[in-house]
């Protein structure tokens, strides 16, 4: 939201005009219990073996800027 904010700002200064699309969805409905959980303590830390993240990560298809 930040960013759009900061886009719509910068282009009135500059007095361009552009479309600035935002999507926000959601409701936080189905976090609710995970936030309640969270803040009375009863969630932990998950540790990751770090060959396994490589692997998830290596099947990928790759972001490269072009």
């Amino acid at each position: 939201m930040r960013g759009a904010i900061d886009e719509a700002l910068r282009c009135k200064e500059e007095g361009a005009s552009r479309a600035i699309l935002f999507n926000l969805c959601g409701h936080g409905h189905f976090d609710m219990q995970a936030y309640m959980d969270y803040f009375a303590g009863f969630l932990t830390d998950q540790v990751y073996d770090e060959a396994e993240l490589a692997m998830a990560l290596a099947g990928l298809p790759s972001m490269a800027e072009g």
